[in-house]
């Protein structure tokens, strides 16, 4: 891998990082916030698509509506999961957790569902993301009458969101080929437009919203495609075993700008635990 195709994706992670930091930064109704961002991401992105196709002389097709359908739920799901457990519990731990369960939930679904077969380094790279979450999160068990923190909890539910739009989004552009930024502006346009409905019936609440979240929205609104956009370059220079783990250094990245921006704790502990987290999905998809 180039050092030009290293630094792409480093610069992704950061991006990504970033915009996880700016979401943490949400106030008010999370639907509001979520519809705003996806809306202004798409207006960002259906213009370089609509490009791309009439350059490339890409036809549309029922494939391709299906496939951002089905893409769309799984994101609004991942993306309100994701800002309740913000909402709910440090940002260091919530990102680190997802991340790191994301890539393992994924190789479960893949090995129960899909019959695929599991060997022993991934066993191993496995085992390594259980062990650096339990060191991100330090004390799982949250006090008196809660089993896990919050933390924790939330972590484990938006890393099964995630795995959930990566399988069906890697079968779209692997199984169906359908071409990946196109395919990723038609989920974002179909994102805006199932949640408009909602987002209307909060009609009183989206200036305030608007007014409220004015930078993080468009933090978000950018910084998110920046890193999808990037990780694709890199995808189409080196192989997507090499991209995908280095990608996952955002956990790392994730931690600190935690512990800088909001003074979260433990900093050192979440860093060794991000870094165990990063050797054990490299692992798995070396493996």
């Amino acid at each position: 891998m180039g050092l030009d195709t290293i630094a792409l994706v480093l610069i992704a992670a950061t991006a990504h990082a970033l915009w996880n930091v700016a979401a943490k930064y949400k106030r008010g109704d999370t639907l509001l916030f979520v519809w705003a961002y996806t809306c202004a991401s798409a207006l960002v992105c259906l213009p370089i698509a609509l490009v791309l196709m009439a350059e490339q002389h890409q036809a549309l097709d029922g494939r391709l509506l299906v496939a951002s359908v089905v893409s769309a739920l799984l994101h609004i799901v991942y993306s309100l999961i994701l800002q309740a457990g913000y909402d709910r519990a440090e940002l260091g731990v919530v990102y680190a957790v997802a991340r790191g369960s994301g890539p393992l939930l994924t190789m479960v679904i893949a090995v129960t569902l899909l019959g695929e077969r599991l060997g022993l380094a991934a066993m191993c790279g496995a085992l390594l993301i259980v062990i650096g979450i339990f060191v991100v999160v330090g004390q799982v068990f949250g006090g008196a009458g809660r089993l896990l923190s919050p933390g924790v909890f939330w972590g484990v539910a938006t890393g099964t969101s995630i795995a959930g739009y990566t399988l069906w989004d890697s079968h779209a552009v692997t199984g169906w080929h359908l071409p990946p930024v196109s395919y990723y502006a038609g989920t974002l346009l179909l994102q805006g437009l199932i949640l408009t409905p909602f987002a209307l019936r909060r009609r009183h609440g989206i200036a305030v919203a608007l007014r409220a979240n004015a930078a993080p929205i468009l933090a978000v609104a950018l910084l998110s495609p920046l890193a999808y956009v990037l990780v694709l370059t890199a995808m189409q220079r080196a192989p997507v075993a090499l991209v995908a783990p280095m990608r996952e250094s955002s956990i790392v990245i994730g931690s600190f700008l935690a512990w800088w921006f909001f003074h979260e704790g433990h900093l050192a502990r979440r860093i060794l635990g991000g870094l165990i987290v990063l050797a054990g999905i490299t692992v798995i998809s070396l493996f």
